[in-house]
Order: C-alpha cells, then sequence, then structure tokens
C-alpha cells in the first residue's frame, strides 16, 4: 500500500499500517524501491487433507524473480492460502523488497487481510498475526482477490507441491526458471505444538482418504484396528 494523503481512506485498520521505511539495505545489496508482485495459492485435498502452496514473484516489468512451492502435510485450504501469502512476504523481506503486491483467488484471506471480514478460527488467527507483523515491515503492500482462471501459474504450483508430498517426494526443490534462477523452498509459518490426534476413528464416524497402487490411505493420521468393516464411496 502507497503513502496516502491524511484525508485518504485507508486499507487497512491502523494496527496494520506499515511502519516508515529506515531507508537501509542489506550490505552489499543495491536500493530496491520499485513495486514486485506475488500471485499465490493454497489448496488442499480432502480439507483437511494433503496441502501445498504455490506462488509466482515477478517484477513490476513482468520478469521472474521465484517460483514458491512447498507441500504443508495434512492441512485445511485456508491453512494452505496463509501459508502462500507468509511466503511472498517473506520472500520480499530476505530479498529487501520494500514494495508488495500480491494477488490470491482467496477471499477470505484477502478480506481478512484487509480487515473486512473477522478472523474466528484460532487456527488462521496465529497466522493472520504473523501476516501483519511482516506486512508492518514493508514500505508498501497492497492484496487484491482474483478468480482461479487469473491465478493459474500460482494454482500449478500448489498443485505440484500437493502432488510432491503425495508421492513422498523427498530433498529440497531446485526449479530452473527462464531468468536462470532457482525456485525458492520456503517454510512460511511459525511452528507451534499440537495435541496428537485420536489414533483411532470412533464408530460411525466418516473418515476421507485417498487411493494409491489400489491401497486406500485414511488422512488425518487416523486408524482402524484390524477386522473392522468398512464402506468406501467414491467421491
Amino acid at each position: 500500500m502507497s503513502r496516502r494523503p491524511a484525508d485518504a481512506p485507508s486499507l487497512f485498520s491502523d494496527a496494520l499500517q506499515p511502519e516508515q521505511p529506515t531507508g537501509k539495505s542489506a550490505p552489499g545489496s543495491p536500493s530496491k524501491s520499485s513495486w514486485i508482485n506475488a500471485h499465490c495459492d493454497g489448496g488442499a485435498r480432502g480439507n483437511p487433507g494433503p496441502a501445498g502452496y504455490g506462488a509466482l514473484i515477478t517484477d513490476d516489468h513482468g520478469t521472474v524473480l521465484a517460483e514458491l512451492s512447498e507441500f504443508l502435510g495434512i492441512r485445511t485450504n485456508n491453512y494452505a492460502e496463509y501459508s502462500g501469502l507468509l511466503a511472498c512476504l517473506q520472500y520480499a523481506l530476505d530479498h529487501h523488497h520494500p514494495r508488495l503486491r500480491v494477488v490470491s483467488d482467496s477471499e477470505l484471506m484477502v478480506k481478512q487481510i484487509q480487515g473486512k471480514y473477522k478472523v474466528n478460527s484460532p487456527d488462521l488467527k496465529t497466522l493472520w498475526q504473523e501476516a501483519r507483523n511482516r506486512i508492518a515491515k514493508l514500505e508498501a503492500f497492497e492484496i487484491s482477490h482474483a478468480l482461479r482462471h487469473k491465478n493459474k501459474d500460482a494454482d500449478r504450483l500448489a498443485n505440484e507441491a500437493m502432488d510432491r508430498g503425495m508421492k513422498r517426494t523427498q530433498g529440497t526443490e531446485t526449479r530452473p526458471l527462464p531468468t536462470g534462477q532457482l525456485a525458492t523452498k520456503a517454510r512460511p509459518y511459525p511452528q507451534k505444538s499440537e495435541a496428537p490426534p485420536d489414533p483411532f476413528a470412533k464408530p460411525d464416524t466418516m473418515l476421507r482418504g485417498f487411493t494409491k497402487d489400489g491401497v486406500v490411505h485414511i488422512l488425518g493420521g487416523t486408524t482402524l484396528p484390524d477386522g473392522v468393516f468398512v464402506k468406501i464411496i467414491r467421491e
């Protein structure tokens, strides 16, 4: 969000106003005052289910700077969407880009960041607060909503992350870009302790899963004791 006159309406509440820039650059790096642009997306297959985010970051001339993509484990769609935003914010901070525009197809996340929707989920509140903290370190920040068909590259990267995770691919991702740079793999969100899930599902509980090589894999860390009969319905 660019600096505005005193009487102009603000995109955010006062708590979300970015701090004034210090005018300092990282040692050995040139001053960067132009905008960079990020398209980000996140998804989960099952909600919750295998989740991932993706983001394409370009400069203001359309040159690709980085592709961000990461598998997140078993998460919700909204968790993945926020993880994509946080990855974009961290990229801007790490590479000393003080001005960031973000486009996302998550209307919920965009309007929560804009202060138009409340954040009721305790899990999302942690990520929302972290996003506020990172936004405050930028000189200028804007975020807008776009329909999915206008966010194809980020959607592709998010699906690639989910594909990798479901195939249990290991190792750091290094994807060559046309500019000769490498894709960035980021850990965008703070870790917090979580209570271990109940290992056995309760009777009559609907479970979700996916098939691989003819075997049904149950999502959410839930298991069934031997000898239990189940009914499988294809979604």
